[in-house]
């Protein structure tokens, strides 16, 4: 908790700075609150393509005590998740966007199998990387300036490794300044 504040206050020092001498340059920097929850980096291609870069955690919105293979997850992990999106004005408004894409997330998280209850901590878990694919949709409204824009988004995670076809919703809204 205290090394999510001090990103939150790191993250809003650092926006303050950037809206006194931001200009529209086709990278935005944000956080979101969700699944996962983090900093946000995104990259605008040609008008219509981006790739979006979210570090953070995984697990602490929608649940940090998950069935998972012959086990639970019982902790809030570190999430890495990556995008390829297609961005299109809605409405012929320059101001608000719709955006989709795909791409993959990776997460390490504290696994406790059901074989391994009985032990004394630490030898109850073991951490597990786990890999997969993602979905992704939402809506980024720009305000009026052009600088600072809101997003809602949602998609979902199946897994690859370590438990296939592991379905895990990302949702999640949050704002971003542009560079």
């Amino acid at each position: 908790m205290i090394y999510m504040k001090k990103l939150i206050f790191t993250l809003i020092g650092f926006l303050s700075i950037s809206l006194a001498h931001a200009q529209y340059d086709n990278f935005a920097v944000g956080f979101k609150l969700g699944e996962p929850t983090g900093i946000n980096i995104r990259k605008y291609f040609n008008n219509i393509n981006a790739l979006d870069l979210t570090v953070g955690t995984y697990g602490g919105i929608i649940g940090n005590n998950r069935d998972y293979r012959s086990g639970k997850y019982k902790n809030v992990g570190l999430a890495v998740q990556v995008h390829y999106l297609w961005h299109t004005p809605l409405f012929n408004s320059e101001n608000l966007h719709l955006y989709y894409g795909f791409g993959g997330q990776i997460n390490s998280r504290k696994y406790y199998a059901d074989n391994r209850a009985h032990l004394p901590s630490p030898g109850n878990y073991e951490k597990s990387l786990s890999i997969g694919g993602s979905l992704l949709g939402g809506f980024e409204y720009f305000l009026p300036d052009g600088r600072l824009s809101i997003f809602a988004e949602g998609g979902t995670y199946i897994e690859v490794l370590q438990r296939p076809f592991f379905l895990s919703p990302n949702v999640s809204a949050g704002l971003r300044i542009n560079l």
